[in-house]
């Protein structure tokens, strides 16, 4: 089976579980041909980034002329299925707050995608996001593409489901994944019962390479360790803010922030005011060996975060035997369990968060080690990215049945 993958923009550093997905997918037999809408403009600093992008096609890099001339082909090949795709675009681009003229570039994006899966031999496409990726997986499909399927993350399709048409995508969609039982119950919100069904739970996979055999000691120092993007959602800000209320207290603790993004100039303000410069570490992105050796560094890892999906460092820090401290926000309370294998606290108290940071500290290192590796059992039963793959594998074999395209109004 040959399936088509789709993202905004793949690779990125935060995509690791896509890349590890495609290829359990490749080790399960299935062919998948990588497809982005756009390059990614960050700096990829892990290898296998920088060979997936190798492996990527990106519908922007074709230019002006080769988009508007795919789009000309797809009109003249089947006038009636460009004008259904078209009333299809301006249809979305009406209800979402992105407007007609981005949609209509989402159709044009879609005409040439359908040129190059009809080149690739692409049998299904399947896109990661609810997003534009989805909208343009749609808009391929109703261009005489194949069937198309998505999945969703969270949170931003649940904070603008009606704005992306999420309940639409989903009734067209051969199926959905959700990645977490929270994110499937927030899908079957936007659609009607009938199509409950085809909502199945894939839970996202870890890089294998965080998983060795060994499991390094827990270290004497009490280090804490934080990585995503610097963003309002992730919650670093508040993060601060508690270790301040702690160092007033007297307990200096070390911490590592892994990640960069559009706050990073308010979060050094913040470390400054607070007087934790000596404290607190802007590493910036890292690769997947530096990473696996600050969570091997650290004692627990801390996601203050105020939105989210199901983040995959929580995974990544269970599988390395670092517990976890995070919130009680969408699918983390489905793998972090207080009492057995980390700590979990309301989103937005930084008297919570601060209390709860006292007890990581409090925690003698054997009791540390003891939740790491529950932490570590609950990753390899859950996210296991190799099973996980299979899942993915049997569930695009499973709709391969359906090989019909739109009928074209055309035929009589």
């Amino acid at each position: 089976m040959r399936v088509g993958y789709l993202v905004n923009q793949y690779p990125k550093i935060s995509h690791t579980f896509i890349r590890s997905e495609i290829k359990s997918l490749e080790d399960s037999g299935v062919q998948v041909v990588r497809y982005s809408l756009r390059r990614t403009k960050e700096n990829l600093v892990d290898q296998l980034d920088v060979d997936e992008m190798r492996q990527t096609c990106a519908v922007l890099d074709a230019g002006v002329g080769r988009l508007l001339l795919g789009s000309l082909r797809r009109f003249l090949a089947s006038p009636l299925l460009f004008l259904r795709a078209l009333a299809v675009s301006l249809r979305l681009g009406k209800r979402s707050d992105r407007g007609t003229l981005r949609h209509l570039i989402y159709l044009v994006e879609a005409c040439l995608l359908v040129d190059w899966m009809r080149r690739d031999g692409v049998e299904h496409l399947h896109a990661h996001f609810g997003t534009n990726s989805a909208t343009v997986a749609l808009l391929a499909r109703e261009l005489g593409g194949p069937p198309f399927s998505f999945t969703v993350h969270g949170p931003e399709e649940f904070d603008r489901a009606p704005l992306w048409s999420l309940g639409e995508k989903i009734e067209r969609a051969a199926f959905v994944v959700a990645i977490s039982s929270f994110c499937r119950s927030q899908l079957l919100r936007w659609c009607g019962r009938q199509h409950w069904s085809k909502i199945h739970v894939i839970r996202c996979g870890v890089d294998r390479r965080f998983l060795t055999p060994d499991v390094a000691p827990m270290p004497a120092v009490r280090r804490l360790l934080s990585i995503g993007r610097l963003c309002e959602q992730k919650g670093q800000m508040l993060l601060i803010e508690a270790l301040g209320c702690l160092k007033r207290d007297g307990l200096e603790v070390e911490l590592a922030l892994i990640g960069d993004g559009e706050l990073r100039a308010a979060v050094e303000r913040s470390i400054a005011e607070q007087g934790l410069a000596a404290q607190i570490r802007l590493r910036g992105w890292a690769d997947m060996p530096a990473v696996c050796r600050a969570l091997d560094d650290a004692c627990a890892v801390v996601l203050p975060s105020f939105a989210e999906g199901l983040p995959v460092v929580i995974m990544e820090a269970f599988a390395r035997g670092r517990p976890v401290l995070s919130t009680y926000v969408a699918g983390i309370p489905e793998l972090v369990v207080p009492g057995q294998n980390g700590w979990l606290v309301p989103a937005g108290s930084v008297e919570a968060l601060a209390q709860a940071l006292r007890q990581v500290l409090a925690t003698p290192s054997a009791r540390l080690a003891e939740l790491g590796r529950a932490g570590r059992a609950r990753v390899a039963e859950q996210h296991d990215a190799g099973r996980n793959g299979h899942q993915m594998a049997d569930l695009l074999r499973a709709y391969a049945r359906d090989r019909s395209v739109p009928p074209d109004p055309s035929i009589p």
